[in-house]
């Protein structure tokens, strides 16, 4: 059974940085991507950045430059580095995964969840 915790929320003002951690168990990563999505109150769940299991990565168009996904795979875990964060970034954030290379940003496509750690970003 896949399992995914994520850790490294917290408060931030705007322009500081975060980094979100998550780790996996119950599967093997040569053959799961992952990938962060957040949700914030009264908001649909959106994909902020996906990766697959040869490093490469999918980003939503309005996060590229700001935010960097990566992951090792030795250790299962999946990192995402939060730099110039603004108060539009508050959200839970969660960790997905599926089996196979093909990386959407669409909730749909991943069966696996982590429970959340919520980020807020203040003015």
């Amino acid at each position: 059974q896949v399992h995914l915790v994520e850790s490294g929320g917290g408060s931030v003002q705007a322009g500081g940085s975060l980094s979100l951690s998550c780790v996996g168990s119950g599967y093997s990563a040569s053959n799961y991507s992952m990938a962060w999505f957040r949700q914030a109150p009264g908001k649909e769940r959106e994909g902020v950045a996906a990766i697959d299991t040869n490093g490469g990565a999918n980003y939503a168009d309005s996060l590229k430059g700001r935010f960097t996904i990566s992951r090792d795979r030795a250790k299962n875990t999946l990192a995402l580095q939060m730099n110039s964060l603004k108060p539009e970034d508050t959200a839970m954030y969660y960790c997905a995964a599926k089996f196979g290379n093909y990386i959407p940003l669409q909730r749909q496509y991943y069966d696996n969840w982590g429970q959340g750690t919520q980020v807020t970003v203040s003015s």
